[in-house]
């Protein structure tokens, strides 16, 4: 029997019904089974999730929050970090650091990746294998770690060393400079910071990062330093207490040794530094004022006089240099050079080609100073000469003191004779002038003295009793041209 076209069309319809329901109904299914997937993982972590690297797959919130507890809650307190500088390893305890991991922010956001998803991102992110990473976030007391890095940087510091130059016996011998090295504390900070709040499953072991430091002077740059152009000694032994021998030693050795390049600018007080008892400066005689006290780092200035008469016999220029209110006995008037650290400085500049070494010497009672450079400079010769043109005469006044026996006399004030001196420099070089200056014109001014003088009369003595004759009235003091103490 044969269908006829309608029979079949009806067939046709029919069959595609079919199948249209039977789709229908698969994806019905499908969306179903989707639905109880999605519900059956809505109280568990997603597949391929993971904290740190631990696998958190399948686990509820509770379960994945103890896993990540024993593992790094505790875990993280025996962790050390271990810097490795100059072959030596520093390690802190990350206990002292009191490092506490953000556990419940980092499982929350494990947990609800991918929650808020359609139904079929979410089958997807289920059914299909992919990897999701969560880091802990650290929070930590940095401050150990600033006081860690600081004590390291203490004790791997180091300075470089200038080359010098060594003059024993005569022979001038450059010393070698020394690189020195520091440490890079805002480079290590960064690496810590990025290790601590990284992976942390074992210790930190980090490699200091160390950057070189270059000498300020070298060898290359003291190599022409070979003749010495200028030298001054005075003596101090025999006329110094322990406490002024003790300044004059201390101020010579803070200066011994020093370099100046070409356009360098010495100062005394920035060289020797603040005279006190905590860097091992006494009391001793010193002129302040119009008059001789003590005071700390007195004797001093016979060592910035010193020195200043070894530079302009280098034919050295000086910057600043003051005279002392009064004369000094070390020294010729106009050839002295005061300080008082705060106030008054001595100060040169090397207006040389060449850099100079300064050499100074304390030993046997004489503080010297030696000045080298280069022996290009060996013609030139420089004298000082010193010209006292005029002397004033100091005034003495005389006190009435009803205390002292009529007749007797007793200095309450020496004077001191004032002058007024010029300094000359001539410079020749082979032999020939090349220049002749005043280089200083000073003037001591004069000081009055003061004498007291008794009005004490005699007391009569008792009826019938001999008369003894008062002894011989001593001459009245002469006024002093001298202090009676060493000078400062």
């Amino acid at each position: 029997m044969v269908k006829s076209n309608d029979d079949m069309k009806k067939n046709n319809i029919l069959s595609k019904m079919l199948i249209g329901a039977a789709v229908v109904v698969g994806v019905i299914v499908f969306i179903i089974y989707q639905y109880n997937t999605a519900k059956a993982w809505s109280g568990r972590i997603y597949p391929g999730v993971k904290i740190e690297n631990q696998d958190l797959s399948g686990k509820t919130k509770d379960e994945a929050k103890n896993i990540i507890e024993k593992k790094y809650k505790v875990g993280v307190i025996k962790k050390k970090l271990n810097i490795k500088a100059d072959a030596r390893t520093y390690t802190l305890d990350f206990s002292k650091i009191n490092p506490k991991y953000d556990i419940d922010g980092a499982v929350n956001q494990a947990f609800s990746y991918g929650k808020d998803r359609n139904l079929l991102k979410k089958y997807q992110l289920i059914k299909i294998s992919s990897t999701k990473q969560f880091n802990l976030k650290l929070v930590y007391d940095d401050k150990p770690v600033n006081e860690f890095i600081d004590g390291i940087e203490k004790e791997v510091n180091k300075a470089p060393i200038d080359a010098t130059l060594n003059t024993s016996q005569g022979n001038i011998k450059v010393v070698p400079d020394k690189k020195g090295e520091t440490l890079q504390k805002d480079k290590l900070k960064k690496e810590l910071a990025s290790k601590i709040n990284g992976e942390i499953d074992h210790d930190i072991d980090i490699k200091a990062p160390m950057q070189a430091v270059n000498a300020k002077i070298t060898a290359d740059k003291i190599s022409s330093i070979n003749y010495k152009i200028g030298e001054f000694s005075t003596e101090y032994g025999s006329i110094s207490s322990p406490e002024r021998e003790n300044n004059i030693v201390l101020a010579t050795k803070s200066i011994n040794g020093k370099i100046l390049m070409p356009g360098d600018t010495f100062s005394f007080n920035d060289i020797v530094g603040e005279r006190t008892a905590e860097r091992g400066y006494q009391a001793a005689p010193v002129i302040i004022g119009d008059k001789v006290d003590s005071g700390l780092g007195g004797g001093i200035c016979q060592v910035s006089s010193t020195l200043y008469n070894a530079v302009i016999r280098a034919n050295i220029k000086s910057v600043e240099r003051t005279h002392h209110s009064l004369p000094s006995h070390y020294v010729k008037l106009g050839m002295d050079a005061t300080v008082d650290y705060g106030s008054l400085d001595y100060k040169f500049k090397n207006t040389l080609k060449y850099p100079i070494y300064i050499e100074g010497d304390s030993s046997g009672g004489v503080v010297a100073f030696n000045v080298y450079s280069n022996n290009s400079l060996a013609g030139i010769v420089t004298e000082i000469t010193s010209d006292v043109y005029q002397t004033v005469e100091p005034n003495i006044k005389y006190q009435d003191d009803s205390t002292l026996p009529e007749g007797k006399t007793e200095v309450e004030k020496p004077s001191s004779t004032g002058y007024k001196v010029k300094v000359t420099k001539t410079t020749t070089q082979n032999g020939k002038l090349i220049s002749q200056e005043t280089i200083a014109d000073d003037y001591y001014e004069p000081v009055e003295g003061i004498i007291k003088r008794g009005t004490k009369k005699p007391e009569t003595p008792p009826a019938g009793q001999p008369v003894v004759p008062a002894p011989a009235t001593p001459a009245a003091a002469q006024p002093s041209t001298a202090p009676s103490a060493p000078k400062n």
